[in-house]
């Protein structure tokens, strides 16, 4: 079947995508080079927490006055980006903060402007674990606003040097019923497209993807289908999707989007990461995934394999000698066995976390490619 071509700072090839998640400039437990090796050609910088870490705070005013506190974007801007501060040779993209304005929706107010958010905690620093991210720990500076205009969104993404960048969209949970609410953000959206376009720096370098939005509508899909692909971008994503809908609404507007969107361009649905979903939305046109669920999944101590997962914290696994999965060439399933992992995981040790995490993301490369051919 027909994919779209990927499109990169450093390579061009005919194959899927999929995509890993950083926050504050780091995956974690695993090292970028150990990333790579799983297979990983592209990784994912959440911008929202990318433009307040990581800070370089001078703990020692009375001693060096003169030494700046940096946050964010100024960080990285300072080490050359993201690319340099991690030390990540491949690919990089960037979301734009939206999804934010569902999962943080109750510190939010959302007007024309942009986006405000508001911390509710007291204290300096506080931690709140969400874990529909990949990395689990997000911090907030407590008492501060955030505010996540089209034009800050742009800023923070062309100060972290994505080869990929999203526009900032109007992010509607798409359980909510209100067609109206839906039209609205449709229509934002747009307009907030047109200010993204408006407001990127690096255009020669910097590749930047509107977002499809409108629900499980059709002819809100049909009208924000219409008018992005008026701006004849790179790429384009399917957005406001994966936040609980049925199959039967979810899969039929994948198909309905990818129909109508140019077949060489990259088509990249947000958010996608369990195996059937993967499997029908190639077989539907997609080219580009990303998703929080190998890594989330380890973390629990599972490892993914063809006929689902497996909880290597169950004893069954305590004397099972063999590798995860034998057709497996990470380096996870080349040196170390189930029992080892089992012991691991059943004690807590991060090791064990580390070790399913590259065997999990090395799964799940190597199964969208497969996808491919069924």
């Amino acid at each position: 079947m027909p994919v779209g071509t990927k499109r990169s700072y450093n390579s061009s090839t005919d194959e899927l995508t999929a995509t890993d998640l950083i926050f504050q400039g780091t995956m974690k437990g695993l090292l970028p080079e150990q990333v790579a090796d799983a297979g990983a050609d592209i990784i994912l910088g959440n911008t929202y927490h990318l433009g307040t870490q990581p800070v370089s705070e001078n703990q020692t005013p009375h001693i060096m006055p003169t030494f700046p506190t940096l946050k964010g974007k100024e960080v990285l801007s300072a080490a050359g980006g993201l690319h340099q501060w991690m030390q990540w040779p491949r690919a990089l993209l960037t979301d734009s903060g939206g999804f934010q304005m569902v999962s943080l929706l109750k510190f939010a107010k959302i007007t024309e402007d942009g986006v405000t958010f508001q911390s509710p905690y007291d204290g300096s620093y506080t931690r709140e674990r969400n874990c529909m991210l990949i990395i689990c720990i997000l911090y907030y500076h407590t008492g501060s606003e955030c505010v996540l205009t089209p034009e800050e969104s742009i800023a923070i993404q062309n100060a972290i040097g994505a080869d990929i960048m999203m526009q900032l969209d109007d992010v509607v949970d798409v359980k909510e019923t209100n067609y109206e609410r839906f039209k609205e953000a449709t229509l934002r959206t747009t307009r907030w497209l047109d200010r993204c376009i408006a407001a990127n720096k690096n255009t020669a370098s910097q590749n930047l993807f509107p977002i499809v939005q409108g629900g499980v509508f059709t002819d809100l899909r049909d009208l924000s289908l219409t008018q992005l692909m008026e701006r004849d971008s790179p790429g384009y994503a399917i957005g406001g999707l994966s936040g609980g809908e049925d199959k039967e609404k979810f899969w039929p507007i994948i198909e309905h989007c990818t129909r109508r969107l140019p077949q060489d361009r990259p088509r990249y649905c947000m958010g996608v990461g369990f195996a059937p979903d993967l499997v029908v939305c190639v077989a539907l046109g997609v080219d580009m995934f990303d998703c929080v669920y190998p890594t989330r999944t380890a973390r629990f101590g599972c490892a993914l394999v063809d006929n689902g997962q497996i909880s290597l914290k169950s004893d069954v696994y305590a004397s099972d000698f063999s590798a995860i999965d034998d057709a497996c060439s990470c380096s996870t399933c080349h040196t170390y066995t189930r029992a080892y992992i089992h012991a691991l995981t059943t004690e807590k040790n991060p090791v064990g976390c580390h070790l399913l995490s590259i065997h999990n993301i090395a799964y799940q490369v190597r199964m969208s490619a497969h996808a491919l051919w069924l």
